[in-house]
């Protein structure tokens, strides 16, 4: 199909279902649900799947779809959307203010859901058509923001017999209309740590005959990033940051604990996987210094987003052909972390940032009770991910010669 034609049909679907995009959006919007808890909005999607003549499949907790679009002859290709809100209160004036106190969808989970939903029935119906070239399988994921719904997708066969996947995210810094692609890693591992340190406690006219513990958290909070800045390449970009910090009770007394919490980020792969074995070592020579004893819990989250090189041109080329020219922006590493990592390790696919600022208009950051978008973003992403679909089908088509096809050198 030509970017010509494709783009008409994307035109005279949107022409019809565009609106109710932005309602089932709004829909969401109005009643976001935390990780592993997202039963109305998995009901919301297996209901309109199955109106578009499909026949959804809820994962085994309840929340979560996959769904088939087309026949197995020929290469499968996935696309995925988490569906997933956060733990933050609505802070916007607006009709579609969520329901839920402590609930909104601030990371535009709403606005992927809602554009895999418009893609699923526009592949339906080109499948019906019988214009579809192989099977494109729709992941509908929970639990991205724990994360971990990646996992549960896979380990329920979501990404079984699929040769290349393909995501989107909101990016309040690019305008409507414009992709954000990048070529290797576009965002960082992201692990959480967390650190105690226990002492006998004492005066604190008297810190010589204890340990003075708030001194030496202080030195574990300052040390620790400071010198892992000069224990890993920098190129790796190993952050260490503190977001909570918790010691003591009494202005003249030395606590006997406290504890510091903080996130590790990072861009190198081989950095990350070596993180903890130096964190704890470089922990345990700070406390010792200070006569302190100190513990370490380390989670695991995601690694890096890694787009694989191909798949990225086949994002490219399919926002030419659906969006037009110039509509392909580069995009900077990001140091956020995003479960859609998981399924790149195992098969190849990419990650794009798809704009929806207002031209002109304000930024609204995402992990902000403020957070919107400008809804035209919706048909944007339907008409990049169908035509990436397509796009990705027919390009991971095997080449069958014929004799035919073979032209002899004169």
């Amino acid at each position: 199909m030509q970017g010509r034609e494709l783009r008409g049909e994307l035109d005279g679907f949107l022409a019809e279902h565009e609106q109710e995009l932005v309602a089932f959006r709004r829909d969401l919007h109005m009643h976001p649900e935390l990780a592993f808890a997202e039963y109305r909005t998995t009901q919301r999607i297996a209901e309109r799947l199955t109106a578009a003549g499909l026949v959804p499949s809820v994962l085994p907790r309840g929340s979560g779809v996959i769904c088939d679009v087309g026949s197995g002859d020929g290469p499968t290709i996935a696309l995925r959307a988490d569906i997933d809100a956060l733990a933050l209160p609505d802070e916007k004036d607006v009709s579609y203010r969520s329901t839920a106190p402590g609930a909104c969808h601030a990371c535009g989970h709403d606005v992927h859901t809602s554009i895999l939903l418009g893609t699923s029935i526009f592949l339906a119906q080109q499948a019906a058509a019988g214009l579809l070239p192989g099977r494109v399988r729709l992941i509908f994921q929970p639990a991205e923001e724990l994360p971990g719904g990646a996992l549960e997708v896979m380990a329920h066969g979501g990404i079984s017999g699929v040769d290349r996947i393909f995501g989107l995210h909101c990016d309040p810094r690019v305008d409507v209309g414009q992709i954000g692609l990048k070529a290797g890693p576009i965002t960082s591992a992201c692990d959480k740590l967390v650190i105690r340190v226990t002492g006998p406690g004492g005066h604190t006219a008297r810190p010589h005959l204890t340990a003075d513990l708030v001194f030496a958290l202080a030195k574990i909070l300052t040390e620790l990033p400071a010198a892992l800045s000069r224990r890993v390449d920098p190129r790796s970009s190993l952050s260490l940051v503190w977001g909570k910090v918790e010691a003591g009770s009494a202005a003249n007394a030395i606590p006997d604990d406290g504890v510091a919490e903080g996130t590790v980020r990072c861009l190198d792969e081989n950095a990350w996987h070596a993180a903890p074995d130096l964190i704890k070592a470089l922990l345990e020579a700070v406390a010792g210094a200070y006569g302190v004893e100190a513990t370490m819990e380390y989670t695991r989250g995601v690694p890096p987003v890694v787009n694989d090189e191909m798949s990225v041109e086949m994002l490219a080329e399919a926002a030419h052909r659906a969006l037009g020219a110039g509509s392909v922006v580069p995009t900077q590493q990001s140091l956020g972390g995003e479960d859609f990592a998981w399924y790149l390790e195992s098969i190849p696919g990419a990650f794009a940032r798809l704009g929806t600022r207002s031209p002109g208009g304000l930024t609204h950051d995402i992990h902000q009770g403020t957070f919107d978008v400008d809804e035209t973003a919706i048909g944007m992403g339907v008409r990049l991910m169908a035509a990436t679909a397509l796009t990705a089908l027919w390009e991971s088509r095997p080449v069958t010669v014929t004799e035919e096809s073979i032209t002899t050198p004169a």
